[in-house]
């Protein structure tokens, strides 16, 4: 089967059940997508389909052909580079874990929404697990790189 990663279309050898997050981790290398819980509760397994983030854990690779997926390693735009130099200068990262679930989020958020509200990046992110409870940190750093963008 083939799949449109980072802009690129791959062949995949894997059973048409089988998550995203395992051929994308196993099969093509792209390790920046976490395993966390297995069951799209956490959030570490974000990717954007379509521009739209999604667990990938949870999504059938079979559910995929024919669409885009980015990962962390394949975000590049102004967007996503602001998400992450505010993450730094914000000091998100601890363990990092969650991180590029959260940035994933984020940067779809910010393609949509200029100027998030705390209950908007609440209802973003609400299903987000961070361990290390960086959320405060998490929510400055959005409204830092909203208003970097604006």
């Amino acid at each position: 089967m083939e799949i449109n990663v980072n802009g690129k279309t791959v062949s995949v050898e894997a059973a048409a059940y089988t998550p995203l997050l395992w051929v994308l981790r196993d099969e093509l290398n792209y390790t920046g997508t976490k395993f966390g819980c297995g069951m799209a509760l956490c959030g570490a397994c974000t990717v954007h389909i379509d521009g739209e983030p999604a667990r990938s854990c949870s999504v059938p690779v079979s559910a995929v052909a024919g669409r885009n997926i980015t990962t962390i390693e394949g975000l590049s735009d102004k967007v996503a580079a602001t998400v992450q130099k505010a993450w730094v200068a914000n000091f998100v990262p601890q363990c990092g874990y969650c991180q590029s679930g959260q940035v994933m989020t984020t940067v779809a958020l910010l393609r949509k929404n200029k100027r998030p509200s705390d209950a908007d990046i609440d209802a973003a992110l609400g299903g987000h697990i961070c361990r290390c409870g960086t959320y405060q940190r998490i929510r400055d750093a959005i409204h830092q790189a909203a208003k970097e963008l604006a």
